[in-house]
């Protein structure tokens, strides 16, 4: 795991400043501790900071070549080099090095951009060919490793593992884009490939980009999706002996280091699953970590324990105070743009503790969107069942009325908060389930924004980024649907960046087996009730662990990464939530209605409504808001 930066001339062969990308290498110090190197020349310069875990003695980076034409500095790892290694050696090429980086040189080479296709595993790289004067961004199909970057305006494109690598360069612009923020108050995050900025930009997961000096840049290109393609399956007991096996193989793959290698243990399916398969594939014991709340709601240890006792692992378990917000001043530091998942905090504590152990974690991040885990699952195809019973022309107004009569009842069931049906049941199939992921709903958004703001929206939603998507996703079933939909926006935007950060935070490399694309190819395309069956999610998941894990492991409520926001805000966040919302800096942009903060923050400190999420959103803009240059106004839009 390491962090790359660089930049690149696409008008001529101008000479890098090479302070500036010294500044850029320096602030991915974090991501790669244990040694730097950079390279420059006429028109290019590349730059890298490692975190050694394979071919401890002679990995480093930037890797060349055999004649030097060649040049890359990689953030990942490729999990099937070992089997690439003999092939391009059967083409000609000579290896000087055992780490999976020279895989890379020679793959370009040998198989030019389509090299990427031929890679298992979590990447980001930049490669430089002098020969056909080309600069090459590649991104891993999950969008694993970030990479960032932004075209300025004197000709040179810039790029780097994290934000704050571009934002050290002198030219960078750090105008807001005014449709980020709408993204961030309705998703919790800035979804691909938009940035907080109007100047940067994301490559998006399953993309390469093609720089070539003396050509316009090009968009970038994918080199992967999705298919959904259904998988033959011969019986659900064959289908559980396949998918045992798939695991194994990925999580083999996964346990490749020259460092100590352990897991996250938190007690559910996931964690648990990949806890059991490491288990199954090791020599010896499995170091686990594990986090302990001081809240018994949210507290899973006894389940994490219980998994640890079965495996007899190296178990490492911390707690962390229901009152533990002390990081929440931090977390736009770590984040760089706004960033709302308040399970960033657990997340940070987890790896800290792991990396006092381990320096290669494995995770069970990813089961969710592929086993269809998620209740919001099993509520959108209750609601999309409802929406299949009457045309929209007939259910918009008739159940958008009633959404609007019904009163809101936040403090009530989930079964018994009819506005929120009655709302998703008057949209379409995209929009309702848009409105079920929601931070921030349509109307609240609405009152949130000032008509200046919303005036440089220009009409703009942020429905519209699942809408994109929607126009690509699988027409098998509306379940794939909204699981493909996830795919490409919380699974990268938020699940993803949360881990990375966090991990990198601490020089953890973490590496998530549920994610290898050639086993979530196959469960995409497994039946629909093999993976939501009645109330169950992850059935084929669970009845194949059966065998490995207690039944309350696998068939309790799930949990999930919570922090405790509605009391915090109401008690010991009291303050800091009032100073925060309607304080200075958010009022000063001008983008927010007084009013409707004023609301939010009696409201929810009065105890009538709960508004921790909405609250929470507001605090971390705030935050990003404190630690960016960022101008007091956004940008204007030039088009919707």
């Amino acid at each position: 795991m390491c962090g790359i930066s660089g930049i690149f001339d696409l008008r001529e062969r101008r000479p890098p400043d090479a302070a500036v990308l010294a500044r850029m290498n320096g602030s991915l110090f974090h991501r790669g501790p244990d040694e730097g190197g950079t390279h420059l020349e006429p028109g290019v310069a590349l730059a890298h900071r490692r975190l050694s875990i394979i071919d401890l003695a002679s990995g480093q980076q930037p890797l060349f070549n055999e004649d030097g034409s060649v040049v890359v500095v990689f953030n990942g790892e490729i999990y099937n080099y070992r089997e690439l290694v003999p092939e391009l050696q059967r083409l000609g090429h000579h290896f000087r090095t055992h780490s999976d980086t020279e895989v890379i040189v020679h793959a370009w080479e040998a198989w030019g951009e389509a090299c990427v296709e031929r890679f298992r595993g979590m990447f980001a790289f930049a490669l430089w060919d002098r020969g056909r004067r080309t600069l090459f961004l590649a991104r891993d199909r999950f969008g694993v490793k970030p990479l960032y970057y932004a075209m300025l305006e004197d000709g040179h494109c810039i790029f780097g593992s994290e934000l704050k690598a571009l934002m050290v360069h002198p030219l960078l612009r750090r105008d807001i884009d005014p449709l980020a923020v709408e993204e961030y108050f309705a998703y919790g995050y800035v979804p691909e490939p938009r940035t907080i900025y109007r100047g940067a930009a994301k490559l998006p997961p399953g993309h390469t980009l093609t720089l070539t000096v003396g050509r316009p840049a090009p968009a970038p290109s994918a080199y992967w999706d999705m298919s959904f393609a259904p998988v033959t399956v011969a019986s659900e007991e064959a289908a559980e002996d396949e998918l045992i096996e798939r695991l194994k193989e990925s999580v083999r793959l996964r346990m490749i280091a020259d460092v100590p290698l352990g897991a996250f243990l938190s007690g559910g399916v996931d964690s648990s699953a990949v806890v059991a398969m490491m288990a199954a594939v090791s020599r010896g014991p499995v170091n686990t970590c594990s986090i302990a709340f001081g809240d018994p709601r949210y507290n899973e240890i006894a389940y994490a324990n219980e998994v640890a006792q079965r495996y007899r692992t190296y178990h490492h378990v911390d707690t962390v105070d229901s009152d533990d917000f002390s990081l929440a001043a931090r977390l736009a530091g770590v984040y760089d743009e706004p960033y709302a998942d308040s399970s960033a905090l657990p997340t940070y504590r987890v790896c800290e503790l792991a990396r006092k152990h381990v320096k290669v974690a494995l995770s069970g991040d990813g089961g969710d969107e592929n086993f269809a885990g998620y209740r919001r699952y099993r509520w959108f195809r209750y609601e999309e069942r409802m929406r299949s019973l009457l045309p929209f022309g007939v259910r918009r107004p008739i159940f958008g009325a009633l959404g609007r009569l019904y009163p809101k009842a936040d403090w009530a069931p989930r079964v018994l908060r009819a506005k929120t049906t009655f709302e998703a049941l008057a949209r379409d199939t995209v929009a309702g389930y848009f409105h079920g992921v929601s931070q921030l709903a349509d109307e609240q958004r609405a009152r949130l924004f000032t008509p200046a703001f919303k005036r440089q929206l220009q009409g703009y939603r942020a429905v519209e980024v699942l809408r994109r998507h929607a126009r690509h996703a699988p027409r098998r079933d509306p379940l794939s649907l909204v699981q493909y939909l996830d795919m490409k926006t919380y699974l990268p935007g938020d699940i993803l960046t949360k881990v990375d950060r966090a991990s990198m935070a601490h020089a953890l490399e973490v590496r998530e087996p549920l994610l290898d694309h050639e086993l979530m190819g196959w469960v995409a395309g497994l039946p629909v009730n093999l993976k939501l069956r009645g109330s169950e999610g992850k059935y084929l998941f669970k009845k194949a662990m059966e065998p490995y894990l207690p039944h309350d492991v696998l068939y309790r409520r799930k949990m999930g990464f919570a922090v405790p926001l509605e009391n915090w805000f109401r008690g010991p966040l009291r303050e800091t939530i009032r100073q925060a919302v309607l304080g200075g800096r958010l009022l000063d942009t001008g983008w927010f209605e007084r009013r409707y903060l004023e609301e939010l923050v009696r409201e929810h400190q009065g105890g009538r409504r709960d508004y921790s999420v909405a609250l929470w959103s507001l605090l971390m803009f705030d935050a990003f808001l404190g630690v960016s240059a960022a101008p007091a106004q956004p940008c204007q839009v030039q088009a919707a």
